[in-house]
């Protein structure tokens, strides 16, 4: 299991975690495939949870006890992490510690460039469906 690198406690939902910097390949393979995953399509939530909980691994849940529990499976994720608004809040700060274009105000940028390829790509897919739902042929009888 690879060591954390510049741990940083941080609290989510007033839950206590540690987040790392992650190592330069596996950063480079879950925010490659981390921001393709996430763009809507559909039936690729798979891909999207696994770069997820590939991430994970670089997190650890502080308990009360003062123990710290690495999130390595998506059972311990689903033991570690109280909710799912908590799990997206805990990705987000991922994020923002590991990628230096979120922060200092560029995440917007970021996240605008995103939505303009997922409305590109969303009127691509709407019109391939609208020339396939209007067969060109006879106008209706007005009769």
């Amino acid at each position: 299991m690879a060591e954390f690198l510049e741990e940083k406690q941080i609290e989510v939902n007033k839950v206590p975690f540690i987040i790392s910097k992650i190592p330069a390949v596996d950063a480079r393979e879950i925010f490659s495939k981390y921001t393709s995953s996430n763009i809507p399509k559909v039936g690729e939530y798979e891909a999207s949870e696994a770069v997820m909980l590939k991430m994970m691994t670089y997190v650890a849940r502080v308990t009360p006890e003062g123990d710290n529990i690495r999130l390595t499976t998506k059972a311990l994720v689903n033991n570690h992490v109280p909710d799912w608004e908590t799990l997206v809040k805990l990705e987000w700060e991922m994020l923002k510690y590991n990628c230096s274009f979120f922060q200092n105000g560029k995440a917007s940028d970021f996240l605008k460039s995103i939505a303009r390829l997922a409305e590109s790509k969303g009127t691509e897919m709407l019109v391939g469906l609208l020339g396939r739902l209007s067969p060109v042929g006879k106008p209706p009888s007005t009769n």
